[in-house]
């Protein structure tokens, strides 16, 4: 069998040879995993299976890690296992060392200087293991799982050119009005920073937050040079509505059919993303 686990770079340059974007679906537990790869293999579409550091504490990473990689080598399709929004080193390290393909250390919050400093180092250590880095510019609003909710900040397109060019990112996550989490309303996303910072830097964009934004908004993105959407929270729900829905319809739950009902709630999720992101109709 050849394996199908692959670098998000390789994910990512065949989302810009295609002019698409390739989705990065949170999971954190079987269920989401097995959904997720349902998808993707039903539409032939690759995706990246993705875990944040903050997450960690419900789903371990030596637990989830290791079944994220079995997943994508067994798929018909290629899958990146990528580590979302570390915090750490000592957690993008481990990410590496269990066989991550990808890692992203967040360091939105600092200094753009030290920032830069961080995310150098981190793109030395994955440079050993032959993994794709991600990082962020600018402050995405809302918060990633329970964590404390931050006010978004636009990414600035000068600071994307130098932070690029100073730490050797492979994809750039941007701040362009999105936001984690839920959405009260619609959000108004800044296409003219993100046009901007695309004509600048020769890097992938990210678009993180993604649940609540419009297939209208997703696709017009796509076209100013994002490569790779974060999905995390609509899938939470989806498995959460249909686990409820399960249990409120049985007199007596079982675990079996539980199982498969939150599989489906992830799978019918994704699969509506892959189509967006793909533009198939």
């Amino acid at each position: 069998m050849v394996l199908a686990l692959v670098t998000m770079k390789k994910l990512l340059d065949y989302a810009e040879e295609k002019n698409i974007a390739v989705g990065a679906f949170s999971v954190g537990n079987m269920e989401m995993v097995m959904g997720a790869v349902k998808a993707a293999e039903e539409l032939g579409t690759p995706i990246i299976l993705q875990i944040a550091e903050v997450r960690l504490k419900n789903s371990p990473l030596e637990l989830m890690g290791p079944m994220m990689l079995a997943a994508a080598k067994n798929s018909s399709v290629d899958i990146a296992v990528h580590l979302d929004h570390g915090l750490k080193f000592e957690t993008v390290r481990k990410a590496l060392e269990l066989g991550f393909t990808s890692v992203m250390f967040d360091g939105s919050l600092l200094p753009l200087e030290e920032n830069i400093e961080q995310v150098h180092a981190v793109v030395a250590e994955a440079y050993k293991y032959g993994a794709t880095v991600e990082a962020e510019l600018g402050v995405v609003g809302g918060n990633e799982g329970e964590g404390k909710k931050h006010e978004i900040l636009c990414t600035r397109p000068e600071d994307a050119v130098t932070f690029c060019r100073e730490t050797g990112v492979d994809a750039l996550a941007v701040a362009i009005g999105n936001a984690h989490g839920n959405y009260p309303v619609l959000p108004e996303l800044r296409f003219d920073v993100l046009e901007q910072i695309h004509s600048a830097v020769d890097v992938p964009l990210v678009l993180h937050g993604g649940t609540g934004i419009s297939d209208e908004q997703f696709r017009h993105s796509i076209k100013l040079g994002v490569r790779k959407i974060n999905i995390a929270t609509a899938s939470f729900d989806r498995l959460a509505l249909f686990a409820k829905q399960y249990c409120d319809g049985k007199e007596k739950a079982n675990y079996f059919e539980l199982s498969a009902a939150e599989v489906q709630g992830v799978y019918e999720n994704v699969k509506r993303h892959i189509k967006v992101f793909s533009f198939i109709d």
